[in-house]
């Protein structure tokens, strides 16, 4: 997500999967899950057994660890595939920490953060009873280098010694023989394995927590065909896979030893994922909870304003209603190569002159949006700093704005075009556009909006060529950390001139490209959020983008769901942790 354009051209895809699919943003449900808290829902302690039916809108398609590209492990997948390092199963920000899952710890660094060294648990078998080892670690990660088994997150690639040029065990090297391994990934025994980095990442055990860090036994790969029935690891294993991912059920993998397992909890005996499902309808089997539903929730369908104000009235159902955050951010990005936007007082008028309230309303309210002036979202796991460099208050400053613009050399206002899209998100939509729109009309800044298709947009405001000046935008990051959140979209070097560029503003400052490789060498995660909270800052100033808001995800449960935890890492409730008696 840092240094190379394959990265940057990944990571915004996977931010916009996990949570976007209910129609507000990324990997996204006051209650008791607000803070962090457990929210139990249904009465009684948590047991073992019983059906949890899972009703989601977008099919679990290539269920194959390589080609899954999931945050923190993912939600289902977790269910099927450990590895090495894993999300912190708890609510709110204690569940941004990464902890082990199938290695002893979180590794262990060499000086440089160039080499990260992991032992395996003892006692860990697949769903066959075959024991897991370095050797099945180091093949999963191979085999999701292959073209055929593309999809997946794309550090590796980047991070590990050779891992630009090679293209997995299945295509022949030089010497025209098949099966070639990575040599900078060594396994000296059974239960070891060590990593060699190109450049130092002290953020390895965060990307340790992607699928691609799954075992898989060679004996039982069938390379495309292995999503079919992918060999489990996990405390679930696959029994019914139909229409790539659109019908799945999973059912007790008996060689999962819970003592090697400190994160999920697996209650259910039995989890049947509907997907392809409308969301409106899945919020209404929810809300409804006759027959399985009662014992049902989703892992990517959230509540829209309608619903939240038809179940404000109802005090049983928001009971079995959970808040989750997830680090993303909704903004206002600026082209300085496009004029006016060249002349930073421009793009500082506009910063005073946006109305925050306004915006937030038009992406559902405060119960769905927190108006945001920083560039990093509000958790101390990014490095959260706050400031407001340009202090508009609730409702926006025209008359600073206008005071600003005439310093600019527009003492009778200027036009402007903002391109957005039509999608009905609630992030980057003609809602949001029309909010900005009637806020810098205030200041005697005439707005005309460009609205555009997704497909239009995205390849708009992400082209170098062909990017407007003004432009709606959004980010989220694939782990809670600054350097996913800050680097792809202001590292000069993550400028991409043919493909997918999201360093908006092109900058290329080498002040700040020396800061990232210095925060990246750190393995102190608390010291190195709080130089992330400083960048973030020291960026802010140069008014580069408009942060408008961060948003907040809501989630339905049946009412015969208990055990529901929400962490800050993914804002959507743990499977691994729920409970259906």
């Amino acid at each position: 997500m840092r240094s190379s354009s394959v990265v940057s051209r990944r990571v915004a895809a996977a931010a916009v999967s996990v949570v976007l699919a209910s129609g507000a943003a990324a990997c996204g449900p006051e209650d008791a899950g607000a803070a962090g808290g457990t929210s139990g829902k249904a009465a009684g302690a948590p047991q073992k057994g019983g059906t949890l039916t899972v009703l989601n809108n977008e099919a679990q398609s290539d269920f194959d660890p390589a080609r899954l590209y999931t945050s923190g492990g993912g939600n289902v997948p977790s269910l099927v595939f450990r590895t090495l390092t894993t999300r912190n199963r708890e609510a709110g920000a204690a569940g941004t920490q990464v902890v082990p899952d199938l290695a002893t710890d979180t590794g262990r660094p060499n000086k440089d953060a160039t080499e990260w060294t992991y032992t395996l648990k003892e006692g860990l078998k697949f769903e066959d009873g075959t024991p897991i080892t370095s050797a099945d670690i180091k093949y999963g990660i191979e085999r999701s280098f292959a073209a055929e088994l593309s999809g997946g997150a794309p550090y590796l690639r980047d991070w590990l010694v050779g891992g630009d040029t090679y293209q997995g065990p299945y295509k022949a090297g030089s010497d025209g023989k098949k099966g070639k391994d990575l040599a900078s990934i060594v396994t000296p025994d059974a239960r070891t394995i060590v990593f060699k980095l190109r450049k130092p990442e002290g953020e390895f055990p965060f990307v340790a927590t992607q699928t691609q860090f799954a075992p898989v036994p060679k004996a039982k790969d069938t390379g495309a065909k292995y999503e079919e029935h992918p060999v489990s690891s996990g405390p679930y294993k696959v029994v019914e896979n139909e229409n790539d991912g659109e019908h799945l059920v999973l059912e007790r993998n008996p060689h999962w030893d819970p003592k090697t397992d400190e994160e999920r909890k697996a209650y259910p005996d039995r989890i049947d994922v509907k997907s392809g499902l409308d969301q409106a309808v899945i919020n209404q089997r929810l809300a409804t909870s006759s027959g399985a539903d009662a014992a049902a929730l989703t892992a990517d369908t959230n509540l829209g304003p309608a619903e939240l104000a038809q179940i404000g009235s109802d005090k049983a159902l928001a009971a079995r209603v959970g808040t989750g955050r997830f680090g993303f951010t909704n903004y206002i990005a600026f082209n300085p190569k496009v004029k006016p936007f060249d002349n930073p007082k421009v793009r500082q008028a506009i910063s005073y002159a946006v109305n925050r309230t306004s915006v937030v309303n038009a992406a559902g309210g405060s119960a769905l949006a927190e108006p945001a002036t920083t560039f990093l979202p509000e958790q101390k796991a990014f490095g959260f700093t706050a400031y407001d460099h340009f202090p508009a208050g609730k409702t926006g400053d025209p008359e600073k704005a206008k005071a600003l613009l005439k310093e600019a050399g527009y003492p009778n206002g200027l036009t402007v075009t903002l391109l957005h899209s039509t999608a009905q998100n609630r992030t980057t939509s003609p809602e949001i556009a029309t909010a900005v729109q009637e806020a810098l009309g205030k200041a005697g800044i005439t707005v005309k909006l460009d609205g555009q298709e997704p497909n239009s947009f995205n390849e708009k405001r992400w082209s170098v060529k062909d990017a407007p000046g003004f432009f709606l935008s959004r980010w989220g990051a694939d782990w809670p950390a600054g350097g996913p959140f800050l680097a792809p979209i202001f590292d000069g070097r993550q400028i991409v001139t043919d493909g997918s560029n999201y360093n908006h503003a092109q900058l290329n400052d080498p002040a700040v490209n020396q800061e990232i490789d210095e925060i990246n060498k750190l393995t102190d995660q608390k010291a190195a959020a709080a130089r992330w909270g400083a960048l973030d800052k020291k960026i802010g100033e140069q008014a580069l983008d408009v942060p408008l808001f961060h948003p907040v995800y809501k989630q339905l449960v049946g009412k015969d769901v208990k055990n529901v935890v929400i962490s800050d890492w993914t804002g959507v409730l743990d499977i691994s942790l729920v409970a259906v008696k």
